[in-house]
């Protein structure tokens, strides 16, 4: 089993609470390798301080930044070096009383920066507000609906993004997987408590993406090795690939992506008159039945299925997603996302977003069969990268050479480690296990109606499934909003969900 250790050259006698921080400290350089190896050993985090103003009240806050190393128990060889920024309250409260949240993403690949400075933090980056890409030169601004209101915030970079790399290639492999992660990750998370004395805290974890199904293996995980959850929070889930895989043979993500369709058709104008005109919960409902009822059958039929029954589907399918008729019978009633993406607005010579079908964008190709890219992505990678580098290095201080791995580019092939084909990995189960082991474990779930990369309709087929006890169905808390992926980005949505995670951590507290 991995265990974590104190940075090599911690400084003897210093505190694992912060001490009292110069406005001008000298900041932490990473050394440009990953690896203690060169002989350099690896700095200290360094702390700063600050303050913002959030639910009609100052908060002074510090933040500290740097790297953990992750130590190989039976050898104590470094293994991988973790990078964090954990924002905690200046305030009288009993020491490691506070509530303490544990952020990160997904990808895999993916650093902790989209919720970081896109939902939870007190930095935010100024999009439109509609989240469409904003002109640059970029902005970062406070946000007034920080999460630091209701918790003490620790992001978590994955070895092999943001600034955490494994000390070598080889050793790589060992992260780069369902299990691996989840237990880097989760024993990050144990030293974290025990090195800034915070056990005592009530304890919430919160992922995003593939940062769910992270979280959910966590969740369980950690509850066999002492550490209980007050609250899980899963933005965008998918916690089963084998709703997300167009694969042959598996047709479950057909059913669970038409709802999906359906919304964003609806917010292009893309449906019929009738349907167009209905507000979107109703065409959802639409959707939502045939998904569950009667297309679930068609699709089983295959070639089985009589000329009369093939087009009554062909017809229902063109209601809802507005697709032409001629392009769903050439597909065989089966509709691949990119294939979505690309055809829904093809006449209008625009493509709509994966990550979230709101935007759009225009290639010069139009005749292509899928996108040349995602405007949704587009929309935030430029910003979200150039403001927390400059961010991390100037109001952080915290230095370093070493190239940022925002998404991707820091991690080799993914083991997902199941169903013989490396693929269909699912860790709903060990949240069921979760909640039977901590039953005062409390889960809220965002989903976004726009949301391509894990549609809201094979989120809640998941959860549905995953053989919860009615006893801890009141434990779930779900909540919708009309955007995408990260639905944050949607300013009504980023004030609403701030609002409603702050309800969330109050009632899950200890009375």
């Amino acid at each position: 089993m991995l265990r974590l250790a104190l940075a090599l050259c911690w400084i003897t006698g210093l505190s694992a609470q912060q001490p009292p921080i110069a406005s001008g400290a000298k900041p932490a350089v990473a050394a440009a390798s990953s690896v203690t190896s060169s002989g350099k050993p690896e700095p200290d985090p360094v702390s700063t301080r600050h303050s913002i103003v959030a639910g009609g009240k100052t908060l002074n806050y510090t933040v500290t930044t740097g790297r953990l190393p992750i130590v190989n128990e039976q050898t104590d060889a470094v293994e991988a070096h973790m990078f964090f920024v954990a924002h905690t309250l200046n305030s009288d409260q009993a020491k490691g009383k506070r509530p303490l949240l544990i952020s990160f993403n997904g990808g895999p690949g993916s650093s902790s920066v989209w919720m970081h400075l896109g939902m939870i933090g007190p930095k935010r980056v100024r999009m439109m507000d509609d989240g469409a890409y904003p002109p640059p030169p970029f902005v970062l601004e406070d946000n007034p609906h920080t999460f630091l209101q209701y918790a003490d915030l620790v992001f978590i970079d994955p070895v092999g993004t943001g600034y955490s790399r494994a000390a070598t290639a080889e050793l790589g492999r060992k992260f780069f997987g369902v299990q691996g992660d989840i237990a880097s990750v989760g024993e990050f998370i144990r030293l974290y408590l025990t090195r800034y004395d915070r056990w005592a805290s009530p304890l919430y974890m919160i992922g995003e993406s593939y940062g769910t199904f992270r979280a959910a293996g966590i969740a369980g995980y950690l509850v066999e090795r002492g550490v209980a959850f007050n609250g899980v929070m899963l933005i965008s889930t998918i916690l089963n690939f084998q709703t997300a895989r167009f694969n042959k043979g598996n047709d479950l993500p057909n059913q669970l992506f038409l709802p999906t369709y359906t919304a964003i058709a609806w917010y292009h104008k893309k449906l019929p008159p009738e349907l167009q005109k209905a507000d979107l919960r109703k065409a959802l409902k639409e959707s939502e039945e045939y998904a569950q009822n009667e297309y679930p059958a068609v699709l089983a039929k295959g070639d089985r299925l009589t000329e009369a029954e093939r087009k009554a589907a062909i017809d229902k399918l063109h209601r809802l997603t507005g697709l032409d008729r001629a392009y769903i019978d050439q597909n065989d009633l089966r509709i691949e996302i990119q294939r979505f993406t690309k055809e829904l607005r093809r006449s209008d010579g625009h493509t709509v977003g994966r990550l979230d079908g709101r935007l759009d964008g225009v290639e010069g190709l139009n005749g292509a069969e899928t996108p040349q890219f995602d405007p949704s992505m587009t929309a935030i990678r430029a910003p979200y990268t150039a403001l927390f580098v400059d961010y991390v290095r100037t109001a952080l201080n915290y230095k370093s050479d070493l190239q940022y791995y925002i998404l991707g580019g820091g991690i080799g092939p993914w083991d997902y480690g199941a169903g013989g084909q490396n693929q269909y990995a699912d860790t709903s189960d060990a949240l069921r296990q979760a909640f039977a082991k901590n039953p005062y474990m409390k889960l809220y779930v965002g989903f976004g109606y726009y949301d391509l990369a894990t549609p809201y309709f094979a989120a809640e087929y998941t959860l549905s499934h995953m053989g919860l006890p009615k006893t801890y169905q009141n434990s779930i808390t779900r909540s919708y909003f009309e955007s995408g992926h990260m639905f944050y980005i949607h300013k009504p949505s980023l004030e609403r969900v701030s609002r409603e995670i702050g309800e969330f951590i109050s009632k899950s507290l200890p009375k």
